[in-house]
């Protein structure tokens, strides 16, 4: 059975030291050898930023999506081919800013996959501006005076569109976040893992001190339960997103593939896609 360590290739990450995406991919890995499949049945797609170069350090089948749009290759993926595991990642910015329409309409059609964001509250591989998540007075190089928007709810969001499975990791835990991983890998539907992952180099207000101080474990939440969509509703408004640890999951809502007619006949993949001459050749005289 294949190990954390087979999952990880020889391209050494070029991230900043001390970034918060080194624990995720730690957890990831993990995550990936406990489901018990191999290298080869793993499709991680990811987006644009320092998140977005993971798919390269992975020691499995990569896709490296343009800008936002890591979501639809990753669903289209999943369809044609339902041996494969997907797992699509990306950061705040491309998930939440660009891909913001990709995503709603990925958490409420409910395809079988995984969607881990990598959130540090700013865009940091175009060297520091605010993005969709940037907490309210939050200074970058694009919000000189301090950001005047409020952050995005993602989590809140994620709930409002239909998701079947909403979780938050912190990457300094990286045990947590593997059971989350996992837990999203098992789920029947689409699973929306968010985890805190601190930009050590252009973030220095949400920090790994920030987060420890401010996140509450929902395990430590007397009577907590993650499948009543109210009172995750309630405790994310209560602790305003500042939550880790399973949020919600519907384990009775059929997936999207469950209901495609004609998925559970021959997969596009396997499928003979070839055109008969005949049939090639009466097409083009339509034309003619």
């Amino acid at each position: 059975m294949a190990t954390a360590k087979d999952f990880q290739n020889h391209i050494k990450p070029n991230w900043c030291p001390g970034c918060g995406d080194f624990g995720v991919q730690t957890a990831i890995q993990r995550a990936f050898a406990a489901s018990g499949r191999e290298p080869h049945e793993f499709m991680f797609v990811s987006g644009i930023g320092c998140s977005g170069r993971m798919s390269g350090y992975l020691n499995t089948n990569g896709f490296h999506a343009i800008h936002g749009r890591a979501l639809p290759v990753a669903q289209g993926m999943k369809l044609a081919n339902r041996d494969l595991t997907v797992v699509a990642a990306g950061g705040d910015g491309d998930g939440f800013a660009i891909g913001i329409g990709h995503t709603l309409h990925a958490l409420r059609r409910n395809i079988d996959m995984t969607y881990i964001v990598m959130d540090n509250q700013i865009y940091g591989l175009t060297k520091g501006q605010a993005s969709p998540h940037s907490g309210l007075g939050f200074k970058t190089k694009s919000t000189p005076y301090g950001v005047i928007e409020p952050p995005l709810s993602v989590l809140q969001l994620a709930l409002a569109a239909g998701a079947t499975f909403v979780a938050q990791g912190f990457s300094k835990n990286p045990e947590e976040l593997t059971a989350l991983i996992a837990a999203g890998i098992r789920h029947q539907g689409f699973s929306f893992i968010n985890v805190m992952s601190p930009c050590v180099t252009y973030n220095k207000v949400n920090t790994y001190e920030w987060f420890t101080q401010h996140l509450t474990s929902l395990a430590d939440v007397d009577g907590y339960d993650a499948t009543s969509k109210n009172q995750a509703l309630s405790t994310l408004l209560e602790h305003e997103d500042l939550v880790t640890g399973l949020i919600y999951q519907d384990g009775k809502k059929r997936s999207y593939q469950e209901l495609l007619h004609g998925y559970s006949a021959t997969p596009l993949v396997a499928a003979d896609l070839q055109l008969p001459r005949e049939t090639f050749a009466e097409l083009l005289g339509e034309f003619g």
